[in-house]
């Protein structure tokens, strides 16, 4: 999906999601050994996107992000300032990675520890479409985003100094008593399953929040059409990470229809 929205050669897809997956690690991960190699690779990410970008300025392509990019008003410079256009290349591959990755293995698990609310899936496939935003709401793959206060303030009873650093913790949100009925229980069938804080809120509400619903809705329709159930068989192995809620890996076995 990462190589379609680009227009990036099919060929060297893995390249983005390795890219993904570096500028989160940390060197205690097991994906990176240190911050010189992460700074390696995301120097190739972004000598690979430099050439990409140029390319798209002479030969644009057909509605892909880049191309977008490279005429759009406010990016075509974005070359002249390369951290920058880093920055906006590893933004776009770790949201449309990590986080619908890490939700997919989510709801497999979610409905592996709640085996009545995989009954109510099988018996009524209709529900993946409350389901879907279930799922992102009880993984809330991405658990925290940080800011810089731009002024001093007060919130509830807590005072805020400018330049304080504040944690928002969207994994915590997601469970509020005051805000979701039964927060802490997976149920895929929920009145306002929508009511989540897992693609941020306002301004900074993920841009790609309907295509990532899209994929787990269009994932889950074709599983349910070829397996009766995916089956855990094993414990989930979790990233070595504050800030992305996720996995390594997580055994399963696929029993197709009979």
């Amino acid at each position: 999906m990462l190589a379609t929205l680009f227009d990036f050669p099919f060929e060297d897809r893995r390249k983005l999601t390795r890219w993904s997956d570096v500028a989160t690690a940390a060197p205690e991960s097991g994906i990176i050994e240190s911050e010189d190699q992460r700074r390696e690779e995301l120097i190739e990410c972004l000598t690979t996107f430099s050439e990409l970008f140029h390319e798209r300025q002479k030969n644009p392509g057909e509605n892909d992000l880049i191309t977008m990019l490279a005429h759009g008003e406010a990016t075509k410079d974005l070359p002249e300032r390369p951290f920058e256009l880093l920055g906006n290349i590893i933004l776009l591959i770790v949201g449309g990675n990590d986080t619908t990755r890490n939700s997919i293995t989510g709801g497999v698990l979610a409905l592996n520890e709640n085996p009545a609310e995989y009954d109510k899936l099988r018996d009524n496939p209709a529900l993946i479409s409350s389901m879907v935003p279930e799922i992102i709401r009880w993984q809330t793959p991405l658990a925290h985003m940080r800011r810089r206060a731009l002024q001093d303030t007060e919130l509830n009873g807590q005072k805020i100094k400018e330049g304080d650093k504040v944690v928002m913790w969207y994994v915590s949100g997601n469970r509020d008593e005051e805000a979701i009925e039964r927060p802490y229980d997976f149920i895929i069938d929920r009145a306002k399953p929508r009511q989540h804080l897992s693609f941020g809120f306002g301004i900074h509400r993920c841009m790609g929040n309907r295509l990532a619903e899209m994929q787990l809705r269009i994932v889950w329709e074709e599983i349910l059409k070829r397996f009766e159930t995916v089956e855990v068989v094993g414990e989930p192995e979790r990233i070595f990470s504050s800030f992305v809620k996720g996995y390594s890996k997580l055994p399963v076995v696929l029993h197709p229809k009979k």
